[in-house]
C-alpha cells in the first residue's frame, strides 16, 4: 500500500485541456489535493496528440503550476489514454491441464494472462489492457477465481483493449519531453471509474458515459468487471461548433454561451429569453435567443447519446445494467443532461462525481466531473498498490496490469516511432 505521506499524480491529456492533479491520501484513505492545474490542449485533436511541441508546452506549463502549489518536484505521472483508436475484442482461451488433480494455482492464471499479449493484432496496434471476464473449470461457467479448484480443463473469456501504437508513442514522447516519466498508462474510462463509481454500481451493471471534448468514451461494468469499452469520435467540441455556426457567433462565445446558459432540453426554456453578447468590432451587440441555444444543444446531444446506447445494445448489453447509466466528464455539467440521457435510453441515469473519494479539504471545483478522470489516474495508483499480485512482473488476478508492463509498452512503441509527427 502507498504510504500516506507519498506524492501520486495524475495527468489527463485532453482536447480541450490538459488537467495535472498532485495528492496525497489522509489517514481515512481520501485524497487531499496539494496541487492542481488546468491549461488548454491545443496540440490534441479527439484525445490524440497532434502537435508534440504544443503538447510538451502544455504539460510543462501544468506542472510547474501544480509544483508550486504543492511545493514539491514532480517526476512520474500516472497517464490517461484514449481517442477513436481504441478498440476492444474478446477472446477465449482454453488449456488442457496436466495434471488435472493440481489445484489452479496464481501463477497458472498469470501465465495465461501473459499469453493474451502475444495475441496477433492489426499493424500498429497494441494491447494496453487484459481483463479476465469469466473462466470455466471443467464446463461450468461464471468462476471469477479459479484459484484453488481442481479440473482437467480450463478456459478464460478476456476483455481486451487495444490502442495505437503511434498514439502510445507519441504520449510517452511528449511526457518525457516535459521531463516525466510515465508510471501508468491507463484507459480514460477505466481510470473515471475508479473515481465516480460504487463496487455495487459495478457489481450490478453500470454504464459510464464519459463526454469529454473531442470524444465520448464508454465503459461498462457488469459483475464487477469491465465487459465492454468504446469511443465515440464526438464530445462537447461538436456541440460548440453547432452552436458557432448555428448562430453565426464567435467559438469562444458558442463555448460561453454552451458552459453558462446551456441546456439539454429545450422545453424547460422560455421562448421569449434572450441574452446579448458583444458584436465584432465596430458593430451592435447581437442578441441570442436561449429557446435556439438550447434546441441546437439537444439535437447534437442527443445524436452523442443515441451513439452510445447503441454501442450498448449492438454489445448485448443493454438489458443487463441494472444501476443504468452513470455520465461524468466536462460535458456532463451539461444542465439537464440526465433526464434527457434517461429519455433517450430508458435507463435510470445520474451524474458522476469524484467527491466520495476527496478529503473535506479539497476545493469545491475539484469535485466537479470534468476532474473524475484526473482524480481517477490517482486512484488507480493506489487500487495497483491494494491488489497487484506477488509477482509484480506479471498481470495481476483480474487484469490489472502492474506498472512494469506499462513501462516496456510504451518503451517498445517509442522505438517504432521515434520521428513521429511534430
Amino acid at each position: 500500500m502507498k504510504n500516506k505521506n507519498d506524492f501520486l499524480v495524475g495527468l489527463d491529456i485532453g482536447t480541450t485541456k490538459i488537467a495535472v492533479i498532485v495528492g496525497q491520501l489522509n489517514d481515512f484513505k481520501k485524497l487531499n489535493v496539494l496541487g492542481h492545474a488546468v491549461v488548454e490542449s491545443p496540440g490534441v485533436k479527439r484525445g490524440v496528440i497532434h502537435n508534440i511541441d504544443k503538447t510538451v508546452e502544455a504539460i510543462r506549463t501544468a506542472v510547474e503550476i501544480a509544483e508550486r502549489q504543492s511545493r514539491t518536484e514532480i517526476h512520474q505521472v500516472n497517464v490517461g489514454i484514449a481517442g477513436q483508436h481504441i478498440r476492444s475484442l474478446h477472446q477465449i482461451q482454453s488449456v488442457i491441464r496436466n495434471n488435472p488433480e493440481e489445484e489452479i494455482s496464481q501463477q497458472e492464471i498469470n501465465d495465461l494472462i501473459k499469453n493474451m499479449y502475444r495475441l496477433n493484432l492489426n499493424p500498429g496496434e497494441e494491447i494496453i489492457h487484459v481483463i479476465p471476464e469469466e473462466y470455466i473449470v471443467n464446463g461450468e461457467h461464471d468462476i471469477k477465481d479459479p484459484v484453488g479448484m481442481i479440473g482437467s480443463s480450463m478456459d478464460v473469456k478476456f476483455h481486451i483493449i487495444t490502442g495505437s501504437m503511434s498514439a502510445i508513442a507519441n504520449i510517452q514522447k511528449s511526457v518525457n519531453k516535459a521531463g516525466l516519466h510515465i508510471n501508468d498508462l491507463i484507459l480514460e474510462p477505466l481510470a473515471s471509474s475508479y473515481a465516480v463509481l460504487s463496487e455495487e454500481e459495478k457489481e450490478a451493471g453500470v454504464a459510464l458515459i464519459d463526454i469529454g471534448g473531442g470524444t465520448t468514451d464508454l465503459a461498462i461494468f457488469v459483475d464487477g468487471i469491465l465487459v465492454h469499452s468504446a469511443v465515440i469520435p464526438f464530445g462537447g467540441d461538436i456541440i460548440t461548433e453547432d452552436i458557432k455556426v448555428g448562430l453565426s457567433i464567435l467559438r469562444n462565445h458558442a463555448e460561453a454561451l454552451k458552459i453558462k446558459f446551456g441546456n439539454a432540453l429545450p422545453d424547460e426554456v422560455k421562448d421569449d429569453v434572450y441574452i446579448s453578447i458583444p458584436g465584432l468590432k465596430g458593430r451592435s451587440p447581437k442578441e441570442i435567443s436561449m429557446k435556439n441555444l438550447s434546441l441546437i444543444i439537444h439535437a447534437r446531444t442527443e445524436e452523442i447519446l443515441e451513439f452510445i446506447y447503441n454501442e450498448i445494445k449492438n454489445a448485448g448489453f443493454h438489458r443487463k445494467l441494472i444501476a443504468g447509466i452513470v455520465l461524468t466528464g466536462g460535458g456532463s455539467q451539461l444542465k439537464n443532461i440526465a433526464q434527457l440521457c434517461q429519455f433517450v435510453t430508458g435507463m435510470e441515469t445520474r451524474i458522476g462525481y469524484p467527491t466520495e473519494h476527496l478529503g473535506n479539504s479539497v476545493s469545491k471545483e475539484l469535485h466537479q466531473p470534468m476532474y473524475s478522470t484526473s482524480i481517477g489516474l490517482i486512484l488507480h495508483e493506489v487500487y495497483m498498490e491494494e491488489n497487484v499480485s506477488v509477482n509484480e512482473n506479471t498481470p495481476n488476478q483480474g487484469g490489472r496490469e502492474v506498472k512494469g508492463f506499462f513501462r516496456k509498452l510504451i518503451q517498445k512503441s517509442s522505438k517504432f516511432f521515434e520521428d513521429d509527427i511534430e
